[in-house]
């Protein structure tokens, strides 16, 4: 007597999932996955450039390396502007220099070696640069070479640093509705639901979280 073949209950996923071609079953183990620790993270003049930026900021900033700009910038108007958020979303910035308390970005570091000397690199450089000057973030761009004076590294982030534009904090209001100072879009009314001043209201840019400016009450003037 043969045994009665016995099958598990489908998702509907799973069955989605067959009819592209997908077996939830046939997923490799984790021992089988086709990744792997990459050796070259940072190049060699990456990581010689690495750390001499490190002496040169002595501390007082923390260094990232290879940011996607996605994570640094967003896009005003998404639905509207879909081709720029395509645009930075695989483009990223070698070194970034954060505040190391609160990680904001502060100033953006290119280390241009031989291939920024080609035309379609220079168009993806200037593009870049473009996109830091809207959003008044600062860019500084450093020659790759065999060694590096710390003293005048130093010096000019330092110059780079003081660059940075202030974004103006006063919100523009049109026929009652208030924009927001930076992202120029309406502002959204919300009511506060914690800290000290719960159940207050409060105007906030429909761009949270990406960006936080807000106008309490029926104050001018964003905090």
């Amino acid at each position: 007597m043969s045994k009665k073949k016995t099958t598990e209950p489908v998702g509907c996923l799973a069955v989605l999932l067959k009819l592209v071609g997908i077996d939830l079953g046939r997923i490799p183990t984790d021992k089988t996955l086709p990744f792997h620790l990459r050796d070259n993270f940072l190049s060699p003049a990456e990581l010689s450039f690495y750390h001499v930026l490190l002496q040169s900021i002595r501390g007082e900033y923390t260094v990232c390396s290879k940011v996607n700009l996605s994570d640094v910038f967003f896009v005003s108007r998404p639905n509207e502007n879909q081709g720029y958020r395509n645009k930075i979303d695989r483009k990223h910035v070698d070194f970034l220099l954060c505040d190391s308390k609160t990680m904001q970005p502060l100033l953006g570091i290119e280390l241009d070696d031989a291939s920024h000397a080609k035309k379609k690199r220079q168009e993806r450089d200037q593009f870049v640069d473009q996109v830091f000057a809207a959003a008044g973030l600062p860019i500084l761009h450093v020659p790759a070479t065999r060694g590096y004076n710390v003293s005048e590294l130093s010096e000019i982030i330092r110059s780079s640093l003081q660059s940075k534009k202030t974004v103006p904090r006063t919100p523009r209001v049109l026929n009652g509705e208030r924009f927001c100072p930076k992202c120029q879009i309406p502002m959204v009314q919300r009511i506060a639901s914690k800290g000290m001043k719960k159940g207050q209201s409060f105007w906030g840019c429909a761009n949270y979280p990406e960006c936080r400016e807000t106008v309490w009450g029926d104050d001018s003037s964003a905090v």
